[in-house]
C-alpha cells in the first residue's frame, strides 16, 4: 500500500533488465499495518468452504486494502480455503491511526470461525514512545 510507483512498471523492468533505468521508487510516508485474519484452528486444522461476508463494507474506507491470502470463490461467494485468510492492512498518520483502521475493518469482515491477534503493532507504539 505504501508504494506509490506502479509495481507493474518495476516488475516489467526488472524482467527486462532495465530496473537501473527507472527513477527512484516513490512510497507513502505514513506508517502501515497488516492484521492477518485467520482460520480458527489455525495452525492446525481448520474448517475450510465458510462464507466471508462485510468485504465490501471493509473496502468502503479510507486508507485500508484487503489482501486475499487463503480464499476462494464457491457457489459464486468469497470462502475461507487456508488457515492465513485475509491480511487487514491499513495506512494511517500514526502508528495508533493505521491500527484503528486496520481493525476497523476486522470488525467489518466475518465467517464462522474467524480471528485475529488484537496486539498488532502495539510493540511499535511502544518502542516509538
Amino acid at each position: 500500500m505504501r508504494l506509490k510507483t506502479d509495481l507493474v512498471d518495476v516488475i516489467e523492468a526488472t524482467i527486462d533488465g532495465r530496473l537501473a533505468e527507472l527513477e527512484p521508487l516513490q512510497w507513502d510516508e505514513r506508517p502501515s499495518i497488516c492484521v492477518v485474519m485467520a482460520s480458527e484452528g489455525y495452525p492446525g486444522d481448520y474448517e475450510k468452504g465458510r462464507v466471508i461476508s462485510g468485504l465490501d463494507r471493509a473496502a468502503e474506507l479510507t486508507d485500508v486494502k484487503v489482501f486475499h491470502a487463503g480464499t476462494a470463490i464457491k457457489d459464486g461467494e468469497v470462502v475461507n480455503a487456508g488457515g492465513r485468510v485475509l491480511g487487514v492492512t491499513a495506512i494511517g498518520n500514526s502508528i495508533s491511526g493505521a491500527k484503528l483502521q486496520a481493525y476497523k475493518a476486522v470488525k467489518e469482515i466475518r465467517w464462522q470461525g474467524a480471528w485475529c491477534r488484537k496486539d498488532i503493532s502495539d510493540k511499535a507504539l511502544e518502542h516509538s514512545k
